[in-house]
């Protein structure tokens, strides 16, 4: 066959059939997330998450990163956005919708969770067992928590819960206003972004935040004392964190390139946001000890105080369950049992 009758066999098999061109075309997926691309959760947890899948996709699937919330809108919007298609995939707390997840909120209680890898295994086993109902509007991809917060303060330390009361402290979503609440603190909730400028302004006198994430908050800088509870004790409080996708452009998709996304999703997943996250705790801890801030560690005789203090915000949280026609008691104990099932050893 002639080279002039070659070239005019496949502009015309294109142009009878040009989804075989547009085939070849990497599918784009629009990842959109509050966190700046020099955060720990960012740099390295969601980032290898992607660079994973596109490998494994042979670069049939690309990410569109925008961190800090470039394509506009405010924390709480992002799952609005993933369902609404405005992006594909977003990283966000699920309490920053505030009654949108409140099975979920059972990890965010004082004193239910002792770490971030394990409790993240926990909190999917729980998302996909025992609050489906909460999963509909999405393709969710991992639930997870961090390690556990600390309270970070800017002028004075917080070693009983003497100390916290009347101190403006922000917290991450309306269970943890409520546990902060509990110890006599003046409880103000906001997102991450807001956290420097109030602090630098006085509009809050701390937060409360994991160490992972306090360098992203400028906590590492404007703060000077932190406390925590001793390893190995229930921590203070916790956030559940999650990846959700688009579910018509999961449903689009090739069904191999689903099982990738398959593949890099779930318990696993979970587990590795998780753990990756909360590794990076003890490399913040370190650089403000080491620039000269004041670590108080409390221990267990010290937590048993804010442990009874703070036992209302649980039972607030089973009675609003009850009320959903719920059996908040039941819950309660399938989430701590999922908590102890998974608990490092």
């Amino acid at each position: 066959m002639k080279r002039r009758q070659v070239l005019g066999t496949v502009a015309a098999t294109a142009l009878a059939a040009p989804w075989i061109v547009r085939a070849q075309q990497p599918i784009t997926l629009k990842f959109h997330t509050f966190v700046p691309a020099t955060s720990n959760v960012w740099v390295r947890v969601i980032t290898p998450w992607m660079r994973k899948i596109e490998q494994e996709a042979s670069g049939r699937i690309k990410f569109e990163t925008y961190s800090s919330m470039q394509l506009g809108g405010t924390p709480p919007q992002l799952l609005d956005q993933a369902r609404d298609g405005v992006v594909d995939v977003v990283w966000t707390l699920a309490g920053y919708t505030a009654g949108r997840f409140p099975k979920a909120e059972v990890f965010e209680l004082p004193f239910m969770t002792y770490d971030g890898e394990g409790s993240s295994k926990a909190v999917w086993e729980f998302m996909t067992t025992q609050a489906s109902e909460e999963m509909r509007e999405l393709q969710f991809l991992a639930f997870h928590t961090h390690g556990l917060n600390v309270i970070h303060t800017r002028r004075k330390a917080i070693r009983t819960m003497a100390d916290a009361r009347g101190m403006k402290l922000r917290g991450p979503s309306r269970r943890a206003t409520q546990t902060l609440a509990a110890i006599g603190a003046i409880p103000v909730g906001m997102p991450l972004p807001q956290i420097p400028d109030s602090l630098s302004k006085g509009v809050i006198d701390g937060a409360l935040i994991p160490w992972d994430t306090a360098p992203s908050a400028k906590l590492d800088e404007l703060t000077t004392f932190h406390t925590e509870f001793e390893k190995g004790l229930l921590g203070l409080n916790n956030s559940t964190q999650l990846l959700a996708m688009n579910s018509a452009t999961y449903q689009k998709l090739p069904p191999d390139l689903r099982k990738v996304i398959d593949d890099n999703s779930g318990l696993a997943t979970s587990a590795f946001f998780g753990k990756t996250i909360s590794d990076y705790d003890p490399v913040v801890r370190k650089a403000v000890l080491d620039k000269g801030n004041t670590v108080h560690t409390i221990d267990k005789a010290g937590a048993e105080e804010f442990i009874k203090a703070t036992a209302s915000v649980t039972e607030d949280w089973v009675k609003d369950m009850n009320g959903r026609g719920q059996d908040g008691r039941r819950l309660l104990d399938s989430a701590r049992m999922l908590i102890e099932k998974h608990r490092p050893r």
